[in-house]
């Protein structure tokens, strides 16, 4: 797949995304909770094959990557943890407390996606370009 092709993919991905936020309010709370299990579980099949990828491309992707893969995936299984025991917790103020912090917790998940957009967009280019300078030696 073409970093074009995965960007088409991405926007897709936001834009389904868009759509289930401004919908989220209007459903019932045992469809939310069935679409949470769905996203994490579909957030957890996603980091295993990233981990799967980054793997596989060990040797051609730099290790900067792998460092921030392993720190997405100790992120990823942190926030687990402490969502679960969060969940746990009966307490009114602490209830409210824990969803300001869920509400925080969202809202700087989706800047952190901006900015790994952002760092893809500097990665494509760099990529096209380093192609083009090995085109140019090649033929030269």
């Amino acid at each position: 797949m073409t970093a074009s092709d995965q960007l088409y993919r991405l926007a897709d991905r936001t834009r389904e995304l868009e759509v289930r936020a401004e919908t989220m309010n209007n459903k019932a709370k045992a469809d939310l909770e069935q679409d949470r299990k769905e996203a994490g579980e579909s957030a957890q099949a996603q980091a295993e094959a990233l981990s799967q990828t980054a793997a596989a491309k060990q040797d051609k992707i730099s290790s900067w990557w792998d460092g921030v893969q392993r720190s997405w995936n100790d992120h990823f299984d942190h926030m687990r943890e402490d969502i679960d025991e969060k969940r746990a917790a009966h307490d009114v103020r602490v209830a409210q407390r824990d969803a300001d912090g869920a509400e925080a917790d969202a809202e700087f998940a989706v800047d952190y996606a901006l900015a790994a957009i952002q760092e893809a967009e500097y990665a494509v280019l760099d990529a096209t370009l380093a192609r083009m300078k090995a085109d140019e030696l090649a033929s030269a």
